[in-house]
């Protein structure tokens, strides 16, 4: 495995950081806000793109005080004209925010400016002007970047792509070949909205794997481990099914070898060196074999106690937690939090996942065999967990709107979790993560195919 910093793409760096010098935000905008020391909570709501698919048109933004967030008699309006700010993002909006809650950050996802980076201070209800110029990150990481706030100030973007065809020649007489692909990253400067370092991970699962029909399709979800000195991306593997010389289409119509949902591999996680995106490598886990590569939301965290904690969790189809040691940054294969044995059940899948302070974390699921959507507080250290009864918790509504579900909130003693099932009214809880009380705060008023996806 090759880790390079071509020519092309050092170039590349230079001209985002042109094309941003030279965005419509050069021209006076709107005063900066006056920040009064106020703790804002930002809520984040979607609505359905131009074909009506629920919650996948845009993104809206609204900041309400800790005060309001818990009166369950404040209505917060997102949807109503000239409330809710709207996110620069073509589709759904992938927003970050800074720990206090006075920023947020976001990629536009897909279109014409797809790849940009926006910069937004908060300033309380739909008050948010951006900060400093746009950064166009498309050059490097593509039109639809996956990318999280991988530590305090610090941005990660993660793209696959120039994966090849899966196989050569014309039908019959096709052959297969591995897709391969490669993984591109930036780090992003939070404070100063600036790309700092370019690297290409070029997929090598070596020849037993590949082989076997093995292959990287997704990577997502990068964090930093406490010492910041490597990088964890989370990849999406799949399995050709090389006994079967059947093409099938995919998305787009375009025709790939057959895969086959038959796998024995382990969960696995690429790093490398940081802040230089070189000397990459995979670990894997024998501990479960669902994907880490989320969906819109960040599934692994450094904990308090240094380790990073990691959903296993492809889509909302893995029940488990898995651990990477602080002192080997590899598996911790003797560690393994299954949210199935801590709530005696046996069809969990986690949606949303989200690490608080010792050892205690907050979970997103649905079930198997019940309708609707689930919370439940977690304790990694003792492999416990405390189900929290919602009013909305049966509806199947709630699973559509978890399927897009972005951030769980978190500010001292108190986890703040937007539910609104998809086209319905709904609640902000806020739970007491110490004492595990859950109690409904502001009512979220929603609209025809939209619902509350993140808190800030």
């Amino acid at each position: 495995m090759n880790n390079r910093l071509t020519k092309v793409m050092y170039a590349a760096v230079l001209a985002a950081v042109t094309l941003s010098s030279c965005s419509k935000n050069d021209t006076p905008g709107p005063t900066s806000p006056v920040d009064d020391g106020t703790r804002w909570i930002t809520l984040t709501a979607a609505f359905p793109d131009d074909n009506g698919t629920a919650g996948n048109g845009g993104t809206l933004a609204y900041a309400i005080t800790p005060e309001n967030a818990a009166d369950p008699n404040y209505e917060v309006k997102i949807f109503d004209a000239g409330n809710g700010f709207s996110l620069k993002s073509e589709r759904t909006a992938r927003v970050q925010a800074s720990a206090d809650g006075q920023y947020l950050y976001n990629i536009q996802y897909t279109g014409a400016e797809g790849g940009v980076f926006n910069k937004y201070k908060v300033s309380g209800e739909g008050k948010y002007v951006e900060d400093g110029l746009e950064l166009n990150t498309a050059i490097i990481l593509g039109t639809s970047p996956r990318w999280t706030k991988a530590a305090e100030n610090i941005g990660v973007g993660v793209s696959f792509i120039n994966a090849r065809d899966s196989y050569t020649g014309e039908v019959p007489n096709h052959q297969y070949q591995h897709p391969k692909g490669e993984i591109r990253m930036a780090n992003i400067d939070l404070n100063n909205n600036a790309i700092t370092n370019t690297g290409v991970i070029e997929v090598d699962l070596g020849a037993e794997l590949e082989g076997q029909g093995y292959h990287v399709w997704r990577a997502d979800v990068p964090v930093l481990n406490k010492a910041q000195d490597k990088l964890f991306i989370g990849v999406g593997i799949r399995r050709h099914d090389l006994d079967n010389r059947e093409l099938e289409a995919g998305r787009g119509g375009a025709l790939s070898w057959a895969t086959t949902d038959e796998r024995d591999l382990g969960t696995v996680t690429y790093v490398v060196d940081y802040p230089s995106l070189r000397n990459p490598k995979t670990i894997t886990s024998t501990v479960a074999q669902t994907d880490n590569l989320s969906y819109r939301t960040m599934t692994q965290y450094v904990g308090t106690d240094g380790h990073v904690y990691q959903a296993a969790t492809a889509m909302g189809s893995g029940h488990q937690i898995l651990r990477i040691d602080k002192s080997t940054n590899e598996y911790d294969n003797s560690y393994n939090f299954d949210l199935n044995a801590a709530l005696n059940i046996n069809d969990a899948g986690i949606r949303a996942f989200r690490y608080v302070q010792d050892g205690i974390g907050l979970v997103l699921y649905t079930r198997e065999t019940a309708e609707g959507g689930y919370l439940a507080l977690v304790d990694l250290n003792n492999h416990t967990a405390t189900p929290l009864t919602t009013d909305y918790e049966g509806d199947e509504a709630l699973a559509t709107a978890f399927g897009q579900f972005q951030n769980i909130g978190a500010d001292g003693d108190y986890i703040y979790v937007p539910l609104t099932p998809t086209g319905k009214n709904g609640n902000l809880y806020v739970v007491n993560w110490k004492t595990k009380e859950i109690t409904k705060g502001a009512k979220l008023i929603n609209g025809s195919g939209s619902h509350y996806i993140g808190a800030y």
